[in-house]
């Protein structure tokens, strides 16, 4: 089964038995749902924006998600090709009452999904991404009737509309990074980004060379912008005198940055450096003891160094997932968040994971540093994470495993047993996270320590635990 429901919306890969993966007929209820769910929560059948990534898919559903709409009432601004933080701005700055991402993230080309929305451009909540799943489970449904049917509008204006608001962010220096001159090699992976990021570029006075650019769904390798995946593009580097690799994932809300040398910067470090930025500004404006930053269980430890440790702020984790991360943030005043996995989520712009942010914060912050990426990469502490995972099974008792790894350290005296998300086991010099993936039907094993191999051992171990238990 690879159709996978959760409080963010439905993933899946395309066609199959329905009930099974993400085909016509699920797209349809599922779209239904949500469309039942906004008209509850506004009283009306407003308006809800509709984006796409460049999935082969995309069209096809795209077509059923905007009909099922119309079908329902409701008028659709179909703003085409658009980045997730595309899509949560347009629908923002359109006053719509919500808006669907079509997109799978980093997943691989056969499978889509659709990201909810509510009026805020945001994720759903975990009780409202209940309420969808559950309205779609009893199919009660009701569509408009022919004068009440609902209308497309194309608008494809919303890629310049959020250049503008990151080129309006006080902490973005445009005329800074043009001095500079930089010189940068981008990995857009035959998405989106390779329509949006060039305009980008283009306004931060960045010379550029693009790969995978053509946005035809067929990505050139696997789309999740791990080292192991990035070989094509850190080859380049090291042969192409650059000043910075950037590399996004299909829908362009996760970044990773390579050094001038060809060397990974660290998805990790994506937020860490860019929240110093953020931190030293904040600090300079006399927030100094108000400074909170938030990420979640599964990101490195050098988030809460630089915070504690730099600038005397409090560093506070959340479960995983982008609105667990957002809702933490509203709830302690944070300056600046995200995810380890390069989601970089600054209030000032939005409160969602946006590449186009990170890079333009990232760009001037390197110019008012005056160093290449490497020596600003020396200026964090230097951990290692191992990235495992352990495929599921339908007799995979992910519960028991949980309990069992659980009961396993909860009497080591110097183990810290989180379990708000999966289980995390914190020692004084490494830590190991194991939870079961929201968006994939995997475990993910994440550890960190001093040295990759030290994190992977410990990684190793948990692993061998639940091959233990199926």
């Amino acid at each position: 089964m690879t159709l996978i429901k959760s409080i963010s919306g439905i993933r899946g890969t395309i066609g199959g038995r329905t009930g099974d993966t993400l085909n016509p007929l699920d797209i349809v209820k599922f779209t239904t749902a949500y469309a039942m769910f906004i008209s509850e929560r506004t009283g009306k059948f407003g308006k809800i924006v509709v984006g796409r990534d460049g999935r082969i898919s995309g069209p096809m559903v795209r077509d059923i998600v905007c009909g099922t709409l119309v079908g329902m009432g409701f008028d659709v601004i179909d703003i085409g090709y658009a980045s997730t933080p595309t899509t949560e701005l347009a629908v923002r700055m359109s006053q719509a009452d919500g808006g669907i991402i079509i997109t799978a993230s980093h997943n691989p080309r056969q499978w889509n999904a659709l990201k909810l929305l509510n009026s805020e451009g945001e994720f759903l909540t975990a009780e409202d991404g209940q309420k969808v799943l559950d309205m779609a489970e009893k199919e009660d449904f009701q569509y408009a009737e022919v004068d009440h049917l609902g209308k497309v509008t194309i608008d494809e204006s919303f890629d310049e509309r959020h250049i503008q608001a990151v080129l309006d962010l006080k902490l973005v220096n445009a005329d800074a990074v043009a001095k500079k001159k930089y010189r940068v090699c981008v990995d857009s992976i035959n998405s989106v980004g390779g329509i949006v990021l060039p305009k980008l570029l283009d306004r931060l006075g960045v010379t550029y060379k693009f790969l995978n650019q053509k946005v035809s769904g067929d990505f050139a390798h696997n789309p999740e912008p791990l080292e192991k995946n990035l070989q094509g593009i850190m080859q380049e580097m090291k042969q192409g005198h650059y000043d910075l690799g950037i590399v996004v994932d299909p829908d362009v809300d996760r970044l990773a940055f390579i050094d001038e040398k060809g060397n990974m910067f660290g998805e990790e470090y994506t937020l860490v450096s860019i929240a110093d930025y953020v931190l030293e500004n904040e600090r300079l404006k006399g927030k100094e003891g108000n400074l909170v930053t938030v990420s979640n269980l599964s990101s490195t430890r050098a988030l809460r160094d630089v915070t504690e440790s730099r600038y005397g702020g409090q560093y506070i984790a959340a479960a995983v997932g982008e609105v667990n991360v957002t809702t933490k943030m509203k709830e302690v005043g944070a300056v600046i968040g995200g995810e380890g996995n390069g989601g970089v989520i600054y209030p000032e712009s939005h409160y969602g994971r946006d590449a186009l942010v990170g890079i333009a914060l990232f760009l001037t912050s390197l110019a008012q540093n005056d160093c290449t990426v490497s020596e600003l990469r020396k200026q964090y502490p230097d951990y290692q994470i191992a990235k495992n995972r352990i495929d599921l099974t339908p007799e995979t008792d992910v519960d028991a495993i949980l309990v069992k790894v659980k009961e396993m350290y909860a009497q080591e005296p110097t183990a810290q047993v989180n379990d708000i998300d999966g289980v995390k086991i914190d020692f004084p010099d490494r830590w190991v996270h194991l939870r079961k993936s929201n968006t994939e039907p995997i475990i993910r094993v994440y550890s960190e320590a001093a040295t990759m191999e030290a994190a992977d051992e410990i990684g190793k171990k948990l692993m061998q635990v639940v091959y233990d238990m199926q």
